[in-house]
């Protein structure tokens, strides 16, 4: 056997057999610049399918195709890798546009390399350009860039090898008042973007290995100070044919401006709350179980907090009726207001408040409640019953009283009042009664003021009483103040020889 056994001689014709099934595109060329042969995926990628079609030789090619790199650059004369292969220039990966001459609106684009095929003595035996499609993955990649610019939801990409930020959208501009100037070339953490999340260390470890980083909250710097908190995911992609790192972005300052905004309303309410000098707690309104309670309804209740929170009014037999107690709550349940409603509130020690109750329906942390406020009127309800009592009894005897003293006396319940249309329902000879009963006449001096007897003048007195529904002097004054009568001026209030009746 020899020691350097000659290569075995190849057939041109099944050579070309072999690589005419390859999918990227072969073209060979002779020295001179003629195209000696292409196989048919070089024909289907210049959308032609023969030889003189692609031109015939590198001069007729450049006529034929119009060729531009990525960035809109036209390639002129010798510049194409056809006729810098024929310079014997070697071409590794160059990109470009191809476009027909007489269609420059129909593009696509090669990925174009060169190989110099040589025989056993190393003399150049043919000129080989390699042509490989890359129009699907290009257009695919244009309608990515078309996506991530035109989304309003804010986005990055940065390259994995070095985390500098390649791309960035107007949504991330306009959030963060950026330019593109000062993100593009800038890496992650310079821009800061986890500087400011709780899951900072996992965030940048998921980077640094490629792997995708979950929905988590940061707080993104602003171009002129500040912050805007966020949601950030990570998702890897590739960018022509390069690791890169898909950011996007939800902002959530809406929701934290929001929140701040209902906290501190929160805590002026919870303030007012407390501090208000009226009484007031707060219920669920599904149960009516206690949730919180002021301290004047603390006092005017007796009770502690930890003893109203999580019971019920029924339950603290804090209402001395029971059935006004429940229809206040059905009131409620039905979304009716309450105003001042008179009710007895029973006191831990026992004692008993007459309390106004109002209560209205309202949404706290979601959930449906009752804010109950009470007024105290147990003082004013007892002054009022001293005052009608003190009124009573003097007007049993009100004699050596002058007239201006007993209505005074009779006014001071309620004050001055409109006159009413109860009053338009008593008879002429009523009203003269009642004028005469306001004036302090006893019935003997009603009967000489209006020249009748003694029985007539107690039939009218009683008719009297029946229609207004009272029973008794001091009453009927009352009843007539209450509604704005003011009896007539009476000569006779005490006959003459009558003395005064002595304290």
């Amino acid at each position: 056997m020899s020691e350097n056994p000659e290569p075995p001689k190849i057939n041109k014709g099944s050579l070309q057999e072999l690589i005419g099934g390859l999918s990227d595109g072969i073209i060979l060329l002779e020295e001179g610049g003629r195209i000696a042969w292409a196989n048919a995926a070089a024909f289907a990628m210049h959308r032609v399918s023969s030889i003189e079609e692609l031109g015939g030789d590198a001069a007729g090619y450049r006529r034929t195709f119009t060729l531009r790199y990525r960035n809109n650059h036209l390639l002129e004369a010798g510049q194409y890798p056809m006729e810098r292969l024929l310079a014997g220039e070697t071409i590794d990966d160059v990109t470009v546009e191809i476009s027909p001459a007489a269609d420059l609106d129909l593009v696509w684009v090669h990925t174009v390399r060169t190989m110099f095929i040589t025989d056993a003595g190393d003399k150049p035996d043919a000129l080989a350009l390699i042509v490989k499609d890359e129009t699907s993955r290009f257009e695919a990649e244009e309608r990515f860039e078309r996506s991530f610019n035109a989304n309003p939801a804010p986005g990055l990409i940065c390259r994995l090898y070095d985390q500098r930020f390649i791309r960035v959208n107007e949504g991330f501009l306009e959030m963060t008042g950026f330019t593109k100037d000062d993100v593009i070339g800038r890496t992650v953490k310079a821009i800061g973007l986890f500087s400011n999340c709780e899951t900072a260390d996992d965030a940048l470890s998921k980077l640094n290995d490629g792997r995708m980083i979950r929905h988590r909250e940061a707080l993104v710097p602003l171009l002129g100070g500040g912050d805007r908190l966020v949601i950030v995911a990570g998702e890897p992609i590739s960018v022509v044919e390069e690791p890169c790192m898909l950011f996007t972005f939800a902002d959530l300052d809406a929701r934290r401006k929001a929140q701040n905004a209902l906290r501190q309303s929160e805590e002026r309410f919870s303030k007012s709350f407390r501090l208000s000098p009226a009484p007031a707690a707060i219920s669920r309104l599904d149960d009516f179980v206690f949730t919180e309670a002021n301290d004047a309804f603390l006092q005017i209740s007796g009770y502690q907090l930890t003893e109203v929170v999580g019971r019920t009014a029924g339950e603290l037999h804090l209402w001395q009726d029971i059935a006004a107690r429940r229809a206040l709550e059905q009131k409620l349940r039905d979304n009716i207001f309450v105003r001042e409603e008179p009710m007895r509130l029973k006191q831990r020690d026992g004692d008993l408040a007459d309390c106004l109750v109002s209560a209205e329906r309202v949404e706290i942390n979601d959930e449906q409640c009752v804010v109950w406020a009470l007024q105290d009127v147990t003082e004013r309800r007892r002054s009022e019953a001293q005052l009608v009592e003190a009124i009573e009894s003097v007007m049993a005897d009100t004699s050596w009283f002058s007239r201006s003293i007993v209505e005074r006396l009779a006014t001071l319940k309620q004050g001055s009042a409109a006159p009413s249309t109860e009053l338009l329902e008593l008879s002429e000879r009523e009203r003269q009664i009642l004028g005469l009963i306001c004036n302090g006449q006893s019935d003997a001096e009603m009967g000489e003021t209006l020249h009748l007897s003694k029985n007539t003048i107690r039939n009218h007195v009683a008719s009297l009483y029946a229609k207004i529904g009272v029973n008794r002097r001091a009453a009927a004054v009352i009843w007539a103040r209450e509604r704005g009568f003011t009896a007539p001026d009476q000569k006779h209030r005490v006959q003459p020889g009558r003395k005064p009746r002595k304290k």
